[in-house]
């Protein structure tokens, strides 16, 4: 929840003040600071898992509990989709002076709002580029946490959270140009799923881009 709340406010703040209270290297370094928040927040407890697909690997690789993914996974989704319901109630008045009203919503044109909850492909890009830009991305992101953390590879230990802070602002200043480096389906999946039950945005919102909805759904997980 903190994650997106941090994620897609900073996204909100750009797209809906039309570029006057923002920019890419704000919504990269805030998305680095809000992985950094969702971290410090939560990792006394559960380990600051906020992505399934670094819970998936952690369970495959480091003996991780299996019986303990789906719940995980659950609570990943279900904070990720509150979050983003969170910042449209917090904008909800900003969302209406952008797009020209309370009952209008776009995904695509001049005053589209959907990117504020959820990443979409540049037109240009095929599937194949699309897999492969989030492909990347998710497995730097996998191999950098698990190179921070190897007792064999000078892990960082409390400075973790500093070093994931860099690793995502990193991806998403080298890498976040074509997809929007989404790298996670909590972050992107759920908050697609919030914007269609806050209702205007139709089904454009899965069919947009060929259907590329479903790559930051499964790509991340096999990244």
């Amino acid at each position: 929840m903190v994650l997106v709340m941090f994620g897609d406010g900073v996204v909100a703040q750009t797209k809906l003040s039309k570029g006057e209270s923002g920019n890419y290297t704000t919504i990269a370094f805030s998305w680095a600071t809000a992985v950094f928040l969702g971290y410090t927040m939560s990792a006394g407890i559960s380990g600051a898992h906020l992505n399934p697909g670094v819970t998936l690997s952690a369970a495959v690789f480091r003996k991780f509990p299996w019986r303990k993914l789906p719940g995980y996974v659950l609570g990943q989704v279900l904070g990720g989709y509150i979050g983003a319901l969170l910042v449209y109630g917090t904008y909800i008045q900003s969302f209406d002076n952008f797009e020209g009203g309370r009952h209008i919503r776009t995904v695509t044109g001049d005053h589209a709002s959907a990117g504020v909850f959820c990443t979409f492909s540049q037109d240009f890009l095929n599937t194949r580029g699309q897999v492969a830009s989030e492909l990347v991305s998710s497995a730097l992101l996998q191999m950098g946490i698990f190179a921070m953390t190897d007792p064999y590879n000078n892990p960082l230990g409390n400075s973790f959270p500093f070093g994931l802070f860099l690793l995502i602002y990193g991806i998403g200043s080298s890498f976040g140009y074509q997809t929007g480096y989404a790298i996670n389906l909590a972050r992107d999946f759920a908050p697609r799923l919030a914007a269609a039950s806050v209702g205007g945005y139709g089904a454009e919102l899965f069919t947009y881009g060929n259907y590329y909805f479903w790559v930051p759904l499964v790509i991340p997980l096999i990244g």
